[in-house]
């Protein structure tokens, strides 16, 4: 009797025990398949509700691509603008801006003077030819001499030939007072505000040519 209940107690025991063992081997058993992409957890691929800092590392290659290329264009934009790295950009641009108006208001009046019916325009046309051009050329002197970009002086335009339109004199007024409007902006700007003394110093001396002159073109206006 003894020897049956102890074969029925062991019976019982194996028939809990094996399911028991046989579940702890499968799940840790190294021959279980692997879920595919699309079974994995949605948080390894993107964020989530539940986890929104989940994909943050996918982010970081696109945000080190956006920053190289950002850097890039800032290097490309300073190196195009060909200005030395210890000159500021403004005082570069007034030499460029300065020079180049003042060679067009050369070109400008030396073209009008034998087209302007206007004796005493003639005379201002002729001194805007003087004046500028000596401005001109100490400002290239200025900028050479401290190893700034000159854009050399173009080459002499024919003046127009035949007879000039009736009212030739009162546009070609109005666009040298124009002309000089922005001029007297720029040197003053310069002026008060440049980085480089030198260069403060050439617009301090050469504002008050430029105000004569407007001052005379505004008389003449008609």
């Amino acid at each position: 009797m003894k020897r049956i209940i102890r074969l029925a107690a062991a019976a019982l025991m194996a028939g809990v025990l094996v399911p028991a063992w046989a579940v702890s081997l499968a799940k840790t058993s190294s021959t279980q398949p692997i879920p595919a992409d699309d079974a994995r957890p949605a948080s390894n691929v993107g964020p989530t509700e539940n986890n929104p800092r989940a994909g943050s590392g996918l982010l970081i290659p696109l945000m080190a691509a956006d920053t190289s290329a950002h850097e890039l264009a800032a290097f490309d934009a300073a190196a195009e603008g060909a200005a030395p790295p210890d000159k500021p950009l403004d005082d570069i641009q007034f030499v460029t801006q300065a020079s180049a108006g003042a060679r067009e208001e050369i070109e400008s009046a030396q073209q009008a003077l034998s087209q302007l019916k206007n004796p005493e325009l003639r005379r201002v046309a002729q001194m805007l030819v003087s004046d500028h051009g000596s401005a001109n050329e100490r400002l290239s002197r200025l900028a050479s001499a401290k190893g700034w970009p000159v854009s050399g002086p173009r080459a002499p335009t024919e003046p127009p030939s035949g007879t000039a339109s009736s009212d030739f004199d009162a546009k070609w007024t109005a666009e040298m007072i124009a002309g000089h409007e922005r001029a007297a902006a720029l040197y003053r700007a310069e002026a008060k505000g440049g980085a480089d003394q030198d260069l403060r110093n050439y617009a301090s001396d050469t504002l008050p040519t430029i105000e004569r002159h407007l001052a005379q073109l505004r008389t003449l206006q008609k």
